[in-house]
């Protein structure tokens, strides 16, 4: 029976999905629990194992390159802090990193993380700090020049206080955003998460002076309770 990722039906028959409770058990925090709950009811969790991804956030940068169309055959992606591989899994086919579009480019992608990472068809991973020092040589080296696309979904562990969180998460991106301009080709595409309020102008300022255009986007598949929004940057200046 056919349902749109919302979990809504769309036959008309009127049934609904069983919502899954989750009770406290012992040893496991409320917040804990709310966060199973959670997972256990969202449909584009349970998408996401249907259709073969890692996680949820799969379908956030489909959503994107849906509406930006910057995964083309034959680019050349960078995917920084890519654990557990769902933004490369999505990458794959559309940037015919197998070469099974007859015809078209074959593109790479190149996925780096601070973990080991499980293999992924298409994808070269690497265990990298990006951001120690020689780390954007390295991924010269691997990408065996530049790269049209460097794309981040990279959050820092949370430590409970939002603002503190929200200056972390906006550092990281702020050092994605270097290393993109160190290894991005002229006309590039930069994505990253980034949350909403107030630190992040100076970012959304550096960036367009060095891109053709800055949008932010809240795609469907990120969770409406969340502050989480993504940039994507597009036509570097290099």
């Amino acid at each position: 029976m056919a349902k749109k990722p919302d979990g809504k039906n769309t036959s008309g028959r009127g049934q609904r999905d069983l919502k899954v409770k989750v009770k406290t058990a012992r040893g496991r925090k409320p917040s804990s629990t709310r966060w199973l709950q959670r997972q256990l009811n969202d449909p584009y969790v349970k998408r996401a194992q249907a259709d073969g991804y890692r996680g949820r956030a799969a379908y956030k940068i489909m959503e994107l390159d849906d509406k930006f169309r910057f995964l083309v055959p034959g680019a050349r992606v960078v995917d920084l802090g890519c654990a557990p591989g769902g933004w490369c899994q999505v990458a794959v086919p559309r940037v015919n990193a197998l070469g099974e579009k007859q015809g078209k480019a074959q593109g790479s992608i190149l996925g780096v993380d601070l973990q080991e990472v499980e293999p992924i068809a298409g994808c070269e991973l690497h265990q990298l700090d990006f951001m120690e020092d020689g780390a954007d040589d390295k991924v010269k080296d691997w990408l065996g020049g530049k790269a049209d696309v460097v794309m981040s979904d990279m959050a820092a562990a949370s430590s409970g206080h939002k603002q503190t969180d929200h200056l972390r998460i906006i550092a990281l991106c702020e050092a994605a955003a270097y290393l993109a301009f160190d290894v991005l080709e002229d006309g590039g595409t930069f994505v990253s998460k980034v949350l909403a309020g107030g630190a992040e102008g100076e970012l959304q300022k550096l960036l367009k002076q060095r891109f053709a255009k800055v949008a932010n986007v809240k795609p469907p598949a990120s969770r409406a309770d969340s502050s989480e929004k993504f940039v994507v940057a597009t036509g570097f200046r290099g």
